[in-house]
């Protein structure tokens, strides 16, 4: 068999395999990812330098433990209420941004653009909860109003700097991976020039704005010391991702969403506005996305500052860990906050240097994900007539 008909019945055999059976696919690609990690670890381990080795194979000498690593990663991000507050914390960060990616590839886009939308929606919920602060009541009032406002801003940043890239898609046939991918770096640049002219905290040092107030913070609640994490956030995102999946599954706005990713000829033939679905999809991704920015404002930092995490570039693997499914994104979210949560414990406690980690937490992302981006691909060239799923894609 020529090799791409190899391919082809690879991508048609991943194509066909059931609900059970991607699962089964996924544990076990985290099972061989945690295994090549660790034989990663023990060859950095063999090849660093150190005056007091840890293990010791066959009279050989090893700097780290592998095994001790895979411990403190997982112990870093359960054991304790700040790790497991902390574990969560971005788990709840990466269903926005897994979500905003998640929605536009139902309809045949690739959203590239969350991080951005991310962080303009960050800005817009630090700088408007700052200008209604003045006028806000006090206590419950004020903490529902000034939280429900800082949501709104978020959202309406976010969203509408999701609809640019949407309307330059269907104004100007503009291809929407290649804007969102640059919108990023505008948004950074602007939000940092927004800043450091007109919004900065001239108090301190650095490129931040002042502290929103202590009444529109998202302070940890009915979950005590646990790393600036609220569990009434988690509830939420939760929401919104079961709104997202009612959305998609239950109402026409869903159907022409999902009929335009899968036949947009045929939707279109069929009376689905291109136009519309385009605009909805990007514009909801981003106000999501924005939504995102505004709960790390609110819950974890308290003001708007440089140097945002990149949720929104990781929102996209998690998205596609989940296969671009609402109902998969907290497994998969909760994943990525494993890694990120228990590899900031391994660095600390295990000495392994910060860039072994980052070489640790990839690789298990990039393999535990490769199978499902495959089967995507598969899909793709189904779709195509490419690939036959009934013939085990040899067709």
């Amino acid at each position: 068999m020529s090799v791409s008909g190899r391919l082809k019945r690879l991508f048609g055999s991943l194509v066909g395999l059931s609900t059970g059976e991607r699962v089964l696919v996924s544990l076990a690609a985290v099972a061989f990812a945690i295994g090549a990690g660790m034989v990663v670890i023990l060859g950095a381990g063999y090849a660093a330098s150190c005056e007091s080795p840890v293990l010791f194979i066959l009279g050989v000498e090893f700097c780290y433990n592998p095994t001790e690593v895979l411990f403190v990663l997982v112990e870093g991000a359960f054991v304790g209420n700040f790790e497991l507050g902390r574990t969560l914390r971005w788990t709840t960060l990466f269903l926005f941004t897994g979500l905003s990616f998640a929605i536009p590839y139902k309809a045949g886009l690739f959203n590239i653009g969350a991080q951005g939308q991310f962080v303009l929606g960050s800005l817009g919920t630090a700088v408007g909860v700052l200008w209604i602060a003045g006028v806000a009541p006090g206590g419950t009032a004020g903490a529902v109003v000034l939280v429900s406002a800082g949501l709104a801003f978020g959202a309406v940043v976010g969203g509408f700097y999701g609809f640019l890239p949407g309307y330059l898609k269907v104004r100007f046939g503009m291809n929407e991976v290649v804007t969102t991918l640059l919108f990023n770096f505008i948004a950074t640049a602007v939000a940092f020039v927004l800043v450091d002219q007109y919004f900065v905290d001239e108090s301190i040092s650095g490129t931040q704005t002042r502290a929103v107030p202590e009444v529109a913070r998202l302070d940890p609640q009915l979950f005590p010391d646990s790393a600036d994490f609220s569990l009434l956030v988690l509830l939420f995102a939760l929401l919104v991702v079961a709104g997202v999946f009612w959305l998609l599954r239950r109402t026409i706005t869903g159907y022409e969403i999902r009929a335009m990713g899968r036949q947009p000829k045929a939707a279109v033939f069929g009376g689905v506005d291109e136009r519309f679905t385009t605009l909805f999809s990007m514009t909801t991704a981003g106000a999501i996305a924005g939504i995102g920015g505004a709960v790390y404002v609110l819950m974890v930092v308290g003001r708007w500052q440089t140097g945002p995490p990149p949720v929104g570039f990781d929102g996209i693997a998690v998205s596609i860990l989940a296969s671009n499914n609402p109902v998969g994104l907290f497994p998969s979210g909760l994943l990525f906050g494993v890694l990120q949560s228990g590899g900031q414990e391994v660095q600390v406690q295990t000495g392994v240097p910060s860039e072994l980690v980052g070489v640790l937490r990839g690789l298990i992302i990039l393999l535990v994900a490769t199978p499902e981006l495959f089967r995507l691909m598969g899909k793709r060239l189904q779709r195509h007539g490419i690939i036959d799923v009934g013939t085990d894609g040899e067709n």
